[in-house]
C-alpha cells in the first residue's frame, strides 16, 4: 500500500456511521471521490442505509471494514472513540494495515491522543466544529462542514505523511483544516462549547419544576425564542454530552469556575436597594461589544 500524492486514500474504513460519518461521506461522494469506502457499527444499522444511499459499503464486522483501509475514521462519540483505539491495537490489530492513517471525529482530543500514543497507533486526532440538532445518518448533509475549521491533532506515532493523509479529508469535504496541539484545542473547546452546554442545563435545573412540566407556571406560558436559543443545547444527546464532558472534565470545571466568578459579581451589582441602571447597561454594553459586530 502506497500513499498517493494527494493524500487521498484508495480505501476508507468508518467505524460508527452517524451525522458526522455519513455527512463525510456524502460530501466526499459530492465532490467526486469514488473509491471503496466501508462502514461498521454494532448494529449494522446506519451502515445499511449508508449502503442504500450508495455513499458505503456495509460491513459485517469490524474487520471487514478495516481490510484493505488506508484510512480509517472513528466516527464516534469520545468515551466510544477510547475503546474503538484499545480494539485496534488488540483484537482488532491484524485487520488494520501497517501503512493505515486513523483519525477520529470527537470533540475532546487530549485524552484520545494521549491513549493513541500509549497505545502507538498511527493516528491523527480530528475535530470538525460542525454538527446539528438532528442525529443520525438520515441527517447528514453533503455540506455539513463547508467553511467550517475542522482541528487535527498529529499522535505521537504519525509522521508527516499521515498528517497529509489526514489533512485531505476535511480539504475535500471542503472544511478549513487548522492544526493545534490536543491542550489547546480542548481549552478552545472547553469555553465555547461545553461551557454552553453545562450552562444549558444548569438555567433549565434553575427554572424548570413541577409547575413548569405540568404548565402551571407562567413561565411555561411565556417562553420565546430566547429560552428556546439559550436551552438549545441541552435538547442534545445526553450520552454524547456526557462524554464530551468527562473527557474533558479539567479544563471544563475550570470555566465553570470562571462563569461562576462573574455571576457572582453580577449578583453584587442587582442585590441591594437601589440597582444602578447604569451600571447594568454598561455591563451589558461592554459584553455586546466584546462580541464584535453580528453575524449577518
Amino acid at each position: 500500500m502506497t500513499a498517493r500524492a494527494d493524500g487521498a486514500p484508495d480505501r476508507i474504513a468508518f467505524l460508527g456511521f452517524g451525522l458526522i460519518g455519513g455527512s463525510i461521506a456524502k460530501a466526499l461522494r459530492a465532490g467526486g471521490w469514488s473509491a471503496t469506502a466501508t462502514a461498521w457499527t454494532p448494529s449494522g444499522g446506519s451502515p445499511a442505509a449508508g449502503r442504500e444511499l450508495e455513499l458505503v459499503e456495509a460491513a459485517a464486522s469490524p474487520e471487514d471494514a478495516l481490510e484493505g483501509a488506508d484510512l480509517v475514521v472513528l466516527a464516534a462519540p469520545p468515551l466510544a472513540v477510547l475503546e474503538l483505539l484499545d480494539r485496534l491495537a488488540g483484537p482488532w490489530k491484524r485487520a488494520l494495515a501497517t501503512e493505515a492513517v486513523v483519525t477520529d471525529v470527537a470533540s475532546t482530543k487530549v485524552a484520545i491522543v494521549a491513549r493513541a500514543n500509549e497505545l502507538g497507533i498511527r493516528f491523527v486526532g480530528g475535530h470538525p466544529m460542525a454538527g446539528r440538532e438532528r442525529s443520525g445518518v438520515d441527517a447528514a448533509t453533503a455540506d455539513l462542514f463547508v467553511d467550517r475549521p475542522w482541528v487535527l491533532v498529529p499522535g505521537a506515532a504519525s509522521p508527516d505523511a499521515d498528517l497529509a493523509r489526514a489533512r485531505w479529508l476535511p480539504t475535500s469535504v471542503g472544511a478549513r483544516p487548522i492544526e493545534l496541539t490536543a491542550e489547546d484545542h480542548d481549552r478552545a473547546v472547553a469555553a465555547i462549547s461545553h461551557l454552553p452546554l453545562v450552562a444549558a442545563a444548569a438555567l433549565v435545573e434553575a427554572v424548570v419544576g413541577q409547575r413548569w412540566t405540568t404548565g402551571n407556571d407562567p413561565s411555561s406560558q411565556l417562553a420565546a425564542s430566547g429560552w428556546t436559543d439559550m436551552t438549545r443545547l441541552v435538547r442534545g444527546d445526553p450520552e454524547m454530552g456526557a462524554g464530551i464532558l468527562a473527557t474533558n472534565a479539567p479544563e471544563v470545571a475550570a470555566q465553570v469556575r470562571a462563569l461562576r466568578d462573574v455571576l457572582d459579581r453580577w449578583l453584587d451589582v442587582l442585590e441591594g436597594d437601589a440597582p444602578n441602571a447604569d451600571e447594568i447597561q454598561d455591563r451589558l454594553r461592554e459584553a455586546r461589544d466584546r462580541l464584535g459586530p453580528a453575524n449577518t
